[in-house]
């Protein structure tokens, strides 16, 4: 198996941070997180938890938001000399024994294998209903101006190759929230037609939403200029 640093941003988790799961995983899969200038005790919490081996912390002293905090824990994950660097939400609604099936997905070409929240028989997706069809809307939008065939963008889910994340999060996103929809687009940008054959969308079996997102409904509303944003800059 894959040796692979999760990227875990956080934004005033200290209320929700389940530390006692996580700890049940290292060090099979290490940590880094990423403390996006929390006003809450999350700071204290975590330099606590990354003297367990496998974690570790990065500190932001202002919030910048998600997409700029998983941009710096993945160049920090690089500097660290990680070959494979991946990222997830700090509510674990992706949990934990999910990210071995993300890695053993890797083949020898695969830049990118992203978790996807796939409604199926068989699998445990709990999500409430006007998100799942929002969800749907927007992944739909996305596919076609991305032109592939992609059906979840934004499950907080993701392991990147280190040779291709070099590449696509060296620069800020330009997005607040979809920046998962933007790196989709600089990754096309550099492998071209190759890109279909080297990501990889794997289902989770297991996935549910957790009290406390800060991603609400109006957050949906705002995507569609988001979105078009990212088109003209990509095209």
């Amino acid at each position: 198996m894959i040796k692979t640093c999760l990227v875990i941003p956080c934004y005033n988790e200290e209320g929700r941070l389940k530390l006692e799961e996580f700890k049940k995983y290292l060090p099979e899969v290490d940590m880094l997180f990423v403390n996006d200038g929390s006003r809450d005790g999350t700071k204290a919490l975590l330099e606590d938890f990354s003297q367990n081996e496998g974690a570790s912390f990065l500190n932001c002293v202002n919030n910048a938001g998600k997409a700029e905090a998983v941009r710096q824990g993945v160049l920090k994950a690089i500097e660290m000399g990680y070959d494979f660097i991946g990222y997830l939400d700090a509510d674990l609604a992706t949990p934990l024994n999910q990210v071995s099936r993300l890695q053993n997905a890797f083949k020898e070409n695969t830049d990118l294998v992203m978790g996807s929240r796939v409604l199926r028989l068989g699998g445990n997706i709990e999500r409430k209903w006007y998100r799942h069809i929002l969800g749907r809307v927007f992944a739909t939008v996305a596919s076609k101006l991305l032109d592939i065939p992609v059906y979840d963008t934004q499950c907080g889910a993701k392991i990147f190759r280190k040779e291709i994340a070099e590449q696509i999060f060296k620069e800020k996103f330009i997005s607040y929230w979809i920046f998962d929809v933007e790196l989709l687009f600089r990754m096309k940008k550099i492998r071209g037609p190759e890109l279909i054959s080297r990501v990889v969308e794997y289902p989770l079996e297991k996935w549910r939403d957790e009290k406390g997102s800060k991603l609400s409904a109006f957050d949906f509303l705002k995507a569609p200029l988001e979105m078009f944003k990212i088109y003209r800059r990509y095209r």
